[in-house]
């Protein structure tokens, strides 16, 4: 069986970059950016006034009190026309444009005004309160690479630096595919039906790593409804297609025999993962297929283990493939590992000082839910660690919204 670094590999080497498009910064969110982007404009492209105060040159107020003409106002987007001489200062606001000749900010603070003349109880440095042309960045700087996420911060920059529309990668279309003759929609549980919990929390990671779900419903344990079920996620254009469930070894998993049939090329089966093992790599087409285990908690770390990666990498994101694990101090005793990598629904303490502290829930078992969602982080081990003591240094995922 691979190991779980080695599958993670093959999965995004095999990936295919998405195409791009343009949108408006309302629509910029979670999205990737398909070209670097130069500055359009200097920022702030004039030397502009960090508070309120008086724009005047610092010579005049060496030696306070000093006594100056006041001779206009510098508001934003209204600054005073002409320049400031000798003897004279300017009232000016927050973000104003500095006149010509002033060389420093006096607080409003440290003067008096007496009819049209501005009394200085203070001296100023040169440049004391001036946000200096360029302070923040040049027209033509570099500011935003091929690969970044856009966030409020990156969305507020390329904003400042003069873009309406951005150009982003397209979103990865994942069609998600439940299969089980068990399965119901959530809403129409019986005695002996499962509600379908996996199609909504996968595609719950979908969104989060940029992608478009597209959710193809349930399907029974039947192969010719299989086969349709495939054929309808490459008539709908899908990037990826991710089946729930049915890759296993029991009489009724057809998913891999169906996924052949319609000419599949099979990357890897199985992996060395707990929970996880029946994970499924291929390509159907221009399409990618990932099929996921049919134990929630098993379908869900898969998903942020392999899938998330998988549509950063569509989107162009370079650093898709790296290790996002963190140092943190083991919360209890474990015993041995076994020969499979173990990814253990843990609590995660945040100590004052030093590193987090992560417990691992006594019950781990694959289909459990509830774990999963009281749970803060994945502690992982290696495949055959050794016992571990409480305080031994670990390794952990952070888990989304934990």
């Amino acid at each position: 069986m691979l190991s779980v670094a080695e599958a993670r590999s093959r999965i995004l080497a095999a990936a295919r970059r998405c195409g791009q498009e343009d949108v408006g910064l309302d629509e910029a969110l979670g999205r990737t950016l398909a070209a670097r982007l130069a500055a359009k404009r200097t920022q702030p492209p004039s030397a502009l006034s960090a508070m309120d105060g008086f724009a005047l040159r610092s010579a005049d107020v060496a030696r306070p009190p000093a006594r100056l003409r006041l001779i206009g106002l510098s508001a934003a987007g209204h600054g005073y026309a002409g320049a400031i001489g000798a003897g004279e200062a300017v009232r000016i606001l927050t973000g104003a444009p500095v006149p010509e000749g002033a060389d420093a900010i006096l607080i409003q603070e440290e003067a008096r005004i007496e009819g049209d003349v501005v009394v200085a109880a203070q001296s100023v440095a040169l440049g004391s309160h001036i946000r200096l042309a360029g302070i923040d960045f040049e027209q033509g700087q570099v500011l935003l690479e091929t690969g970044t996420r856009l966030g409020p911060s990156e969305i507020a920059l390329a904003a400042a630096m003069d873009y309406a529309v951005l150009p982003v990668a397209k979103r990865p279309r994942v069609a998600i595919l439940a299969t089980g003759d068990e399965l119901v929609a959530p809403g129409g549980g019986g005695r002996d039906r499962i509600v379908a919990s996996n199609a909504p929390g996968v595609a719950a990671h979908v969104r989060l790593a940029g992608g478009a779900p597209l959710d193809l419903g349930i399907v029974p344990d039947d192969f010719a409804a299989l086969e349709k079920a495939i054929r309808a996620a490459r008539d709908a254009g899908a990037d990826v297609l991710v089946t729930l469930g049915g890759a296993s070894v029991g009489d009724h998993d057809l998913v891999k025999s169906a996924l052949a049939h319609q000419g599949m090329e099979l990357g890897f089966w199985r992996i060395a993962m707990r929970p996880g093992k029946p994970l499924l790599h291929g390509r159907l087409g221009d399409m990618a297929i990932l099929g996921l285990p049919g134990n929630p908690a098993a379908a869900l770390v898969c998903a942020l283990v392999f899938l998330a990666p998988l549509l950063r990498a569509l989107c162009g994101d370079p650093k898709a493939g790296e290790d996002r694990s963190e140092p943190a101090v083991l919360g209890k005793d474990l015993p041995a590992n076994g020969p499979r990598e173990d990814f253990m629904r843990a609590a995660l303490l945040r100590p004052a000082d030093g590193l987090p502290v992560a417990t691992p829930f006594a019950q781990q078992d694959s289909s459990l839910l509830s774990v999963f969602a009281r749970s803060q982080c994945l502690l992982i081990r290696a495949a055959h660690a050794p016992a571990a003591k409480q305080g031994d240094l670990c390794r952990m995922l952070r888990l989304p919204f934990a």
